[in-house]
């Protein structure tokens, strides 16, 4: 009777252990155009609503140059970086590097959770991931609507 407890006490754990494991594929937010009157926006009020949006989220935004900032995002022993590039079209959000999200870069080969292979195509990541990005960009439309 105990040896059936038991049992059940490791396969509970194992199922546990491997749906903490969960990755999807990387999502980025390829070139999101503006839903207002875009001739009302410089690239500075662009930057600055993308700075006011990250840091409201923990995200510390750094400008690299005129269109370019990097998002880096600490979250306990995990990290998310991304560029985000803008101008007076659009902006997008692309993954620049992690650690400890389980990231692998596209091409590699990974098993999903029934078992089956599949080749990576987008590069897969720790769905956490996905959800701060898309929150991200929801703060950054949000940002922007206001101006």
């Amino acid at each position: 009777m105990k040896t059936k407890y038991l049992l059940v006490a490791i396969i509970c754990s194992m199922l546990v252990l491997v749906s903490g494991c969960r990755t999807s594929p990387v999502y980025n937010v390829e070139t999101h155009g503006y839903t207002t009157n875009k001739a009302d926006y410089t690239k500075e009020d662009i930057k600055m609503a993308i700075q006011r949006a990250g840091s409201g989220l923990g995200w510390i935004i750094a400008s690299e140059e005129p269109g370019h900032a990097v998002g880096t995002l600490h979250i306990r022993k995990h990290m998310a970086k991304v560029d985000i590039f803008y101008d007076l079209d659009g902006y997008s959000i692309t993954y620049n590097d992690s650690s400890n999200l389980k990231y692998e870069p596209a091409g590699e080969e990974y098993t999903d959770a029934a078992g089956e292979m599949h080749k990576n195509e987008t590069g897969i990541i720790h769905s956490n991931y996905n959800g701060w990005i898309q929150n991200l960009d929801n703060a950054i439309r949000t940002q922007l609507g206001n101006l």
